[in-house]
């Protein structure tokens, strides 16, 4: 039921289906509205473990009801992760690891239609370098 719940959405690869690195950076971008009832969020976990990437930030991951996220001019949001935050970037970002292969869960707590009939969906990880 839209606005109820949670979805889930992976990622272990890259838009050109190149592996996620963690020496590497990427970005993904939400187009706005992003259809989340409460709030969304991106988790990483290590490969290897399947547990939450260990990293220097308190956490694996971000939400969108954290302070210091920033919205593009068109409400999007473009999140970056990589080894160190880009420039600008630092509360939109999350840390990988050097050596470490990782994948990505997106969530959005209480989806709504936009996510149930596909009219919206969710970039795909660009390598920026």
């Amino acid at each position: 039921k839209p606005g109820i719940g949670s979805a889930y959405a992976g990622a272990f690869r890259d838009a050109k289906g190149r592996y996620l690195e963690g020496g590497k950076t990427y970005k993904i971008t939400l187009p706005a509205p992003i259809p989340a009832k409460q709030f969304w969020s991106f988790t990483i976990y290590d490969n290897q473990t399947r547990s939450m990437l260990e990293t220097d930030q308190k956490l694996a991951g971000i939400d969108s009801t954290e302070k210091g996220i920033k919205a593009n001019a068109d409400g999007s949001v473009t999140v970056w992760f990589g080894p160190k935050a880009p420039a600008g970037q630092e509360g939109n970002w999350v840390q990988t690891w050097p050596g470490k292969g990782w994948n990505a869960l997106l969530r959005l707590y209480g989806p709504l239609e936009p996510w149930f009939d596909k009219t919206w969906k969710p970039g795909d990880f660009e390598l920026v370098r």
